[in-house]
């Protein structure tokens, strides 16, 4: 069983957190650059952006509510492994740190995933294969488990498709950064942690 301890100190992980998201919006734009198609540019700072970005947030939050309240199999894996992992890795980090945090990703991964790979992509190969072809590599450089990874897919095909369907890159930044802040604000400060009762059953 594993101890708070063995985990490093918050500020070191919010270090960490903020150095490679931030890092992957730096080697965005520095794609951009060589690739000549530069997703900055993709972003709208408009109001409709960020309300559309706001409101997409709502489904995938409703989802993890429901496989949390709800943990069948395979979830209840998934949900063990970030009850054990994640939870207690941020458990130590203020609310402006997991607001930071999230920030960062929801510009540094979307800024690459959907501002070069699917953007990058859909020009030469057409809407759909970019959009697909993006998700996939989504969910493959989240391999926590299967489950995370085809999670993880699927929420990128949900991106990418807002994205499309805004055609302003800034509703999927809000999207990410909103889910991400709000299931780590509801994992480590909201949701109690599991007693060692929870812990054997779900294990059995």
């Amino acid at each position: 069983m594993s101890s708070d301890d063995s985990f490093p100190p918050p500020r070191t992980l919010v270090l960490w957190a903020a150095l490679f998201e931030g890092g992957l919006g730096v080697l965005a734009i520095t794609l951009g650059w060589f690739f000549d198609s530069r997703p900055e540019r993709l972003i709208r700072w408009t109001l409709s952006g960020l309300g559309w970005g706001l409101g997409a947030s709502l489904p995938p939050l409703a989802l993890v509510l429901l496989c949390i309240k709800y943990p069948v199999r395979p979830f209840a894996d998934l949900i063990r492994i970030v009850d054990d992992l994640l939870a207690p890795l941020f458990r130590g980090c203020a609310v402006w740190e997991l607001a930071v945090i999230s920030i960062l990703a929801g510009f540094g991964e979307e800024l690459l995933f959907r501002g070069i790979v699917q953007h990058w992509t859909a020009a030469r190969y057409g809407t759909w294969i970019g959009l697909v072809g993006a998700s996939i590599l989504f969910g493959l450089l989240h391999p926590i488990t299967t489950t995370y990874a085809v999670l993880a897919g699927l929420i990128g095909l949900y991106l990418g498709g807002l994205w499309i369907a805004t055609d302003n890159l800034l509703a999927p930044i809000v999207t990410h950064a909103v889910y991400d802040f709000l299931v780590l604000l509801y994992l480590v400060r909201i949701r109690p942690p599991r007693s060692g009762a929870e812990q054997g059953s779900a294990e059995e």
